[in-house]
């Protein structure tokens, strides 16, 4: 049956007009509490769905926010995904999830452009500095915020952590427990942010006068099988690190288990400090000292900021960086032997 016929038939059984039926399902002009009321029973009796396509075409708002993600497995991108659909909700929105290993597939580009002209702004999280879609958008001056990218630089608004100063932190409080034999466990590259994180790890050794070991910086994937491989190698060394620092937690997890897999003991034997403070952390043993993402605040930034874009107003095509919390917990604690 056309939808046509349906709202047609919402109408006739809530007393109305068609017009009136169909303000009321859109959400725009006026139509009384009772009429609106008698209207959405009737929509709902008849399991009536607007064709929301359609309204977009005739230029209605959908009231979708479209959420982009790359492999959405990792639990941090839970997280931040469970914290962008609050605040979206808070704002009279819906998100829509849309999750995919690239934006730039072949087999992807029409189900993209149809969910870009489906919702109202788009947030791309922790998208690749690889895709070339990133471009497409900024060139169409299309309703979009990149959450959590530090890659190359793209004409649009970015909402991110100050991954740097965080790492750096991270580091300065293992320096302050007399550590001095650091190891970093880097993730991928997709986003930018390991390497960001892998600059303030440097960043806090030059200051203490240490230098950059090579050998301490290994390779991972962000999750925490790489973790535990990266950890094995480190612990496999002539001279292992007395302290690692992963940048993320689930690589921290991977490294707790390698210590653990070796008679070694955390923090007493090494220490380990991960990046993120997703919710598991204060649950595993030992609980892990880690930096904190802002989340909500990231995300109340993030869905406001579409938001704005989406009404027609304006956000500069700039980063805002938030600033991380340094949260010690029994994973890390002073150099065997000091």
């Amino acid at each position: 049956m056309r939808k046509s016929s349906k709202l047609s038939e919402v109408a006739k059984i809530a007393g109305v007009s068609p017009i009136t039926a169909s303000r009321a399902i859109r959400g725009v002009g006026y139509v009384s509490e009772s009429a609106r009321a008698r209207i959405m029973e009737a929509a709902a009796q008849l399991n009536y769905t607007p064709d929301m396509l359609a309204r977009r075409m005739r230029g209605d708002k959908s009231n979708l926010i479209g959420v982009f993600v790359n492999n959405y497995g990792s639990l941090v991108l839970h997280e931040i995904t469970r914290e962008i659909s609050a605040e979206a909700r808070a704002r009279g929105y819906d998100i829509l999830l849309f999750n995919a290993e690239s934006f730039d597939s072949p087999a992807r580009a029409g189900t993209v452009d149809m969910l870009s002209k489906l919702c109202d702004g788009l947030l791309l999280v922790m998208p690749s500095g690889a895709d070339g879609y990133l471009d497409v958008l900024a060139q169409h001056r299309m309703p979009c915020v990149l959450v959590n990218y530090d890659a190359r630089p793209v004409d649009l608004p970015i909402v991110a952590l100050d991954n740097r100063n965080a790492a750096r932190m991270a580091v300065e409080h293992l320096l302050g427990l007399g550590h001095r034999r650091i190891a970093f466990l880097a993730g991928t590259t997709a986003t930018g942010q390991s390497a960001e994180r892998e600059k303030g790890y440097k960043d806090a050794l030059r200051t203490a006068g240490i230098r950059v070991d090579p050998a301490l910086v290994v390779g991972g994937a962000f999750n925490q099988a790489a973790g535990n491989a990266a950890a094995q190698q480190l612990l496999a060394l002539k001279r292992p690190p007395t302290a690692i620092f992963a940048a993320n937690d689930e690589m921290a997890y991977g490294a707790i288990d390698a210590i653990h897999s070796r008679g070694l003991k955390v923090p007493a034997d090494i220490s380990v400090i991960g990046f993120d403070d997703i919710p598991l952390s204060s649950h595993v043993f030992p609980p892990l000292t880690t930096m904190r993402q802002p989340l909500k605040e990231l995300a109340a930034r993030a869905v406001g900021d579409v938001v704005t874009l989406a009404q027609g107003g304006t956000v500069p095509p700039a980063k805002v960086a938030f600033a991380m919390e340094l949260v010690i917990r029994q994973s890390t604690g002073p150099v065997a032997g000091k």
